[in-house]
């Protein structure tokens, strides 16, 4: 059976409680069980008029973003009134589901494929076209600007992403003394791996420490050497 989810949403509080969503998710297991889908997730949009654009509809961004990511491409709705309302935040839902690569089923008239309905369709197509590319140019530009960003860092920082290097750690203070300690070793002339070996024989724990044993490596020691010898390091 191919993977589906289901999409439900009702305007009014008042609403929550009533049959409204036994009553959508009965169509929706009837359509996807005669269909060959297995309902996998259930996203419900709680007060939510059909009126609101998707960017403002928290359960559908969150279906959105587990769609796209976890491989699932199809979505089944009561009717096209329960994804929107307004035919303008309609028609701007579909165009970008269908830019995503994402299908959308509804039960109307005994099962509708929309997304098939809209690609037959030569202007539609063409939206969709324009809405794709308009996406994978605002990712690219997102893209160019993490980089510069990243850029800025690493030239005043000196690093921007990735594990914090040992004695840096905001939650292990603690290693600040081991690398003043290694500083001090270092300066009476004692080698990477003769520091190891006083580490290691005193019983210093390195960070993977807790996750089990883990030796003091020279390759280690000279790292961090490498990397505090300029440094004015305070326990204070």
């Amino acid at each position: 059976m191919t993977a589906a989810v289901s999409y439900m949403r009702c305007s009014g509080d008042g609403q929550i409680d009533g049959d409204t969503w036994n009553r959508q998710t009965e169509k929706i297991q009837a359509l996807a069980a005669r269909l060959g889908f297995e309902i996998e997730k259930e996203w419900r949009e709680e007060g939510i008029s059909g009126k609101i654009e998707c960017e403002q509809r928290p359960a559908f961004q969150a279906m959105l973003a587990e769609l796209l990511s976890n491989g699932c491409r199809t979505i089944i709705v009561e009717d096209l009134s329960r994804l929107a309302r307004r035919y303008a935040v309609q028609e701007q839902i579909l165009l970008y589901l269908c830019a995503k690569g994402i299908t959308l089923w509804t039960c109307a008239n005994g099962g509708q494929n929309i997304t098939e309905e809209m690609n037959q369709d030569p202007t539609k197509r063409l939206l969709i076209g324009i809405v794709g590319l308009v996406s994978q140019w605002e990712r690219e530009q997102l893209v160019e600007k993490l980089k510069i960003a990243r850029q800025h860092m690493r030239k005043n920082l000196g690093r921007c992403e990735g594990r914090k290097p040992f004695g840096e750690h905001p939650k292990f203070p603690e290693e600040k003394e081991v690398v003043i300690s290694m500083l001090a070793l270092d300066k009476q002339g004692y080698k990477p791996d003769e520091i190891a070996r006083i580490l290691n024989s005193d019983g210093v724990p390195t960070r993977g420490t807790k996750h089990g044993k883990s030796p003091w490596h020279p390759s280690t020691i000279n790292k961090i050497l490498a990397r505090n010898r300029n440094k004015v390091l305070s326990c204070a």
